[in-house]
């Protein structure tokens, strides 16, 4: 791999911050300074920036806190998206959201450039449970949560089994945290609208085995640490931590279902 292209994916710089640093002297290359971009490595060369060994990140798995009014997309004409709230670097590395939230749900997005995690995440054969914390209008019984454990028949397909726990419920405004395996279009929407209930509010708290944690603000992202990873791993039939051999994913991960809430 090139020198240049080594310090670009191993960090937020660009090729050119790259390509100044190394005019500067600042990279070593196993103990000799090299200003060459173009300097090809070898596996066991060691990369040295301003005394500091630097180490290939090949992709990137962040976890964001989505707040209300932004789309789930790489890019859009029309409206705002959620990669407006990253770094530019993240989409030159095609860091992407792995499944959507709408654009007034709020909560724990995914992205990465890891395709075959993404993949295995969505992929319907999985069925990684998320949690949502819902308000409706009216009322929640305990009917509607036996109707969610049964699986609310929609007029195109009927909902696998679902958990749903009343966390109050008043005479015009009730809320709920809903557990879902699935994510078809406005899912958990159209569940509660079949059952009389209109959704106010939606937020993601738990995709698999990532919680959204407290001290992660709105519109922030933070790096998933190495525990995080290692339990979506597993959760993906991926065994072991290292970093499989898979190509970036295209513009948009393929994504069998259309949306993750609903």
């Amino acid at each position: 791999m090139r020198l240049d292209r080594y310090l670009a994916q191993s960090g937020e710089r660009t090729r050119s911050e790259a390509a100044r640093l190394l005019r500067s002297g600042a990279v070593r290359v196993n103990g000799e300074p090299v200003r060459d971009g173009g300097f090809h490595l070898k596996p066991n060369d060691r990369v040295e920036l301003m005394g500091q060994t630097v180490e290939e990140k090949r992709f990137q798995y962040l976890m964001l806190h989505k707040p209300a009014g932004l789309l789930t997309a790489a890019r859009d004409s029309r409206a705002p998206t959620v990669m407006q709230l990253l770094p530019e670097s993240c989409a030159r590395r095609k860091v992407l959201p792995v499944g959507r939230l709408d654009k007034d749900t709020t909560g724990l997005l995914l992205l990465t450039n890891d395709g075959e995690l993404a993949h295995r995440l969505l992929s319907p054969k999985r069925h990684v449970w998320k949690t949502y914390k819902a308000a409706v209008t009216g009322r929640l019984t305990a009917a509607d949560s036996q109707a969610f454990e049964q699986g609310i028949v929609l007029s195109d397909f009927t909902a696998l089994p679902a958990r749903m726990e009343i966390l109050s419920a008043g005479e015009d405004e009730s809320r709920a945290r809903v557990q879902v395996r699935e994510g078809k279009f406005h899912q958990i929407k159209r569940m509660f609208g079949a059952l009389g209930h209109e959704v106010t509010a939606l937020s993601r708290l738990t995709f698999g085995a990532l919680s959204l944690p407290e001290e992660l603000p709105p519109g922030q992202y933070r790096e998933l640490t190495e525990e995080e990873l290692a339990a979506l791993r597993q959760e993906a039939g991926l065994a072991g931590p290292e970093e499989p051999e898979q190509s970036e994913p295209s513009e948009q991960p393929e994504q069998p279902e259309r949306n993750e809430n609903a």
